[in-house]
């Protein structure tokens, strides 16, 4: 199939993002310093970073994760240093690394500075929630880690898997507006505006944002809420838990008066598979396709 005749079909369904690295993957990552010396004793910050080191076949070199890597269940059994965004120097040190890798926005800053003049070397990986950013991630890990052609191999295998699912969605006639609702605590709910990994995630399984009006996470009104009017909600398991259940979440006022929540449409995935951008993103747009277009046969992964 050609480049032109791909494009049209992804932008049918929403994958006109997906077009830019089919059509010129950057030849060097943008971010971290290339390759590592010494690689053996690798300290990871972001879930999706630690993915793709274990898709690299390098689990064997992690010493240590940060508290989002949770995939695959033997990341869970190293030591934790904290939350990617509160990092403190003294555990990392402590575990006597010889690389850091670490997602573009953990910190804070000035705890990185203090790495780095401990002599720690950082590579800082981007986290553009795009098929491409995927791609990118996975060059700039594996390049950090001297595993070039096995990040090709990856990389080859991911684009095989977007490039069906891009073909299966062309055939979508509808796209539902969809309504991501994100929990961090006993507060409201925040919904996913433009520029969010929600937002991306939905346009790639065939969606729509039903949240236009403001960038980034922010809580709605009950008015807006009922003004979005969704087609489906979305929530990660733990958001579901937190609002007690599907019941409690779907009998709120606010949802209650929406399309999606009359006829009871939720849709409910791990938050890591939904908003990790990494290896397993062909499956998470797999899994929410189906949600979404139950009408379509969404083809199983090609690996």
């Amino acid at each position: 199939m050609s480049i032109s005749v791909l494009r049209c079909s992804f932008l049918r369904a929403g994958f006109a993002s997906l077009m830019l690295f089919l059509a010129a993957l950057p030849a060097q990552p943008v971010f971290g310093e290339a390759g590592t010396e010494d690689g053996s004793r690798v300290v990871s910050v972001g879930g999706s970073i630690t993915e793709i080191i274990y898709a690299l076949g390098a689990g064997d070199r992690l010493i240590a994760v940060d508290s989002t890597s949770l995939h695959p269940p033997e990341a869970r059994e190293h030591p934790d240093v904290g939350y990617m965004r509160r990092l403190s120097a003294e555990p990392i040190l402590a575990m006597k690394p010889t690389l850091l890798l670490a997602v573009e926005d953990a910190g804070p800053a000035t705890v990185l500075d203090q790495l780095r003049a401990a002599g720690t070397k950082l590579v800082i990986v981007p986290d553009d929630p795009s098929p491409e950013g995927v791609i990118e991630k996975v060059s700039v890990i594996a390049e950090a880690l001297d595993l070039e052609e096995e990040g090709q191999k990856v990389s080859g295998r991911l684009r095989q898997d977007l490039v069906r699912l891009g073909e299966a969605l062309q055939d979508v006639e509808r796209t539902p507006s969809v309504l991501f609702l994100l929990s961090i605590g006993r507060g409201a709910p925040l919904a996913a505006g433009r520029e969010t990994s929600a937002a991306s995630i939905i346009e790639l399984a065939g969606g729509r944002n039903a949240i236009d009006a403001f960038e980034g996470y922010k809580p709605l009104s009950p008015e807006a809420m009922v003004g979005a009017e969704p087609d489906v909600l979305l929530v990660t398991d733990r958001t579901l838990g937190l609002l007690g259940g599907e019941q409690n979440l779907l009998s709120r006022p606010e949802i209650a008066a929406t399309p999606a929540g009359r006829e009871a449409r939720l849709i409910t995935m791990n938050g890591l598979l939904l908003l990790g951008f990494g290896p397993r993103t062909p499956e998470a747009i797999r899994s929410l396709a189906a949600g979404l277009h139950p009408e379509l046969s969404i083809p199983s992964s090609a690996n």
